[in-house]
């Protein structure tokens, strides 16, 4: 059996910046503007009850006494939103530009890094994801062996601070992985980071034992490095997720890392449940998306992001050369995007962060990608329902978490600004709850 990361190790290094709050029997916030992301009306001046890590009610402040023995919050000068879901992450993988670049740094990161070390990092990146506000995340591989499942339970057991995790365990893949082409010596490698299938009932197998190694959904590698992955082995996948589901354990979400039409459509065929970047996707494609509901999460790059001087630099380039390179591909992402929300392509936000940043840590980072749907012109309201009612429909967890409603978990973000106006009002973080538990509070 794989040796399991050493959480003990983790739990006493963090226990110093973490403790988990026991918050007040109620908590009663009173809010300045309350944004419901399912009815896109905007509240003003709302009393939102917690009590026992759920919404208890949302009313008018005024007309609400609250108990005696309450907490309250006053964030009437803010705007309060649901927690922030990201559908795509990866909390055990941080890439050093300064080390290697792609698919050279994560097989560094596998050959040098422990898992215990792989842990310890997604500790301080889940905290860090958390302090942004974002309390829900959809980990999908490259965290080790099973790396993502300790980090989900040790946040669950209250060890460390995180977000609620939804996890894939290794990636499936057709032999190699994502990695190139490997010397013989080093395709061990490749077992560290993906669960290798070739055929139908290989592909089964590997959904088996990763959902028996406790992966809450499954993802596949399609198409990469010009590695096939056919409709059968794809529905095989599939059908054991499906399996489980039915069995009463939840769902089991399948998401397809897929970037050429060829492969995108395959996996749309063969049933998943969305597609991760999908940067070459047709408009034909898109269609069978809308007709099959499925959802796209498009981890698209903003123009604000940090690392673009230091990509022109090492160019020999302004960072005005650099985009005017890249616009006509940029321009053509963003059409396709504003063709899916008009086809009724349901979208679920996905950072894909896990590059070094300067100035950012991984949280901030994370929300780059809304700065990028809003680039691509998409109404605000969407870009926020992306990133939480829709990703929580996405995840099977709509009745849970992605709105403010009661029974809900009290799972809370708290902005200075207006979202609805600028979406880079999500950078200003005022106050952070999960669970009734306040992270942050400014």
């Amino acid at each position: 059996m794989p040796a399991r990361p050493n959480l003990f190790l983790v739990a006493a290094v963090c226990w110093v910046a973490w403790a988990p709050p026991s918050p007040a029997e109620t908590i009663v916030i009173r809010a300045g503007k309350v944004l419901d992301v399912q009815t896109r009306e905007v509240l003003t001046d709302q009393a939102v009850v917690v009590s026992k890590q759920r919404i208890e009610m949302v009313v008018p402040y005024a007309e609400y006494k609250a108990p005696a023995d309450a907490r309250l919050l006053d964030l009437s000068d803010a705007t309060l939103l649901p927690g922030l879901i990201d559908s795509h992450t990866h909390l055990l993988h941080e890439s050093d530009m300064d080390r290697a670049r792609g698919d050279d740094d994560l097989l560094l990161e596998a050959a040098q890094m422990s898992e215990a070390q792989r842990a310890l990092l997604g500790a301080r990146v889940a905290g860090e994801m958390l302090r942004a506000g974002f309390t829900t995340v959809r980990d999908l591989g490259n965290s080790g062996v099973n790396g993502d499942v300790a980090l989900r339970d040790a946040i669950e057991a209250g060890w460390i601070a995180g977000p609620r995790m939804m996890v894939s365990t290794r990636a499936l893949s057709p032999p190699g992985g994502q990695f190139g082409r490997l010397a013989p010596a080093a395709q061990g490698l490749v077992e560290r980071e993906y669960a290798v299938f070739s055929g139908v009932e290989a592909a089964r197998r590997a959904a088996r034992q990763a959902l028996v190694d406790g992966a809450t959904c499954l993802k596949v590698i399609v198409g990469d490095h010009g590695r096939p992955v056919s409709v059968e082995e794809l529905g095989a996948i599939v059908e054991e997720a499906r399996r489980m589901s039915r069995a009463g354990f939840g769902e089991r979400p399948v998401a397809a890392h897929a970037v050429d039409d060829l492969s995108i459509r395959t996996a749309v065929e063969a049933g998943v449940d969305s597609i991760e970047h999908g940067y070459g996707i047709s408009e034909k494609t898109l269609q069978l998306m809308a007709e099959k509901g499925v959802y796209w999460v498009p981890t698209e790059e903003s123009v604000d992001d940090p690392v673009l001087p230091v990509v022109a630099a090492r160019l020999g380039l302004s960072v005005e050369q650099l985009l005017a390179r890249g616009a006509d591909y940029r321009d053509r992402k963003h059409r396709l995007l504003r063709r899916a929300v008009e086809l009724g392509v349901p979208i679920a936000s996905g950072s894909d962060s896990y590059t070094k940043r300067p100035g950012l840590d991984r949280g901030q980072a994370a929300k780059l990608v809304l700065h990028a749907y809003q680039e691509a012109g998409l109404d605000r309201w969407e870009i926020l329902r992306a990133a939480t009612v829709n990703a929580a429909s996405l995840l099977g967890w709509r009745q849970q978490v992605g709105r403010i409603y009661p029974g809900r978990f009290a799972d809370l973000l708290a902005v200075q600004g207006d979202p609805l106006e600028d979406i880079r009002a999500l950078d200003g973080v005022r106050f952070v709850m999960k669970g009734g538990a306040v992270v942050v509070e400014k």
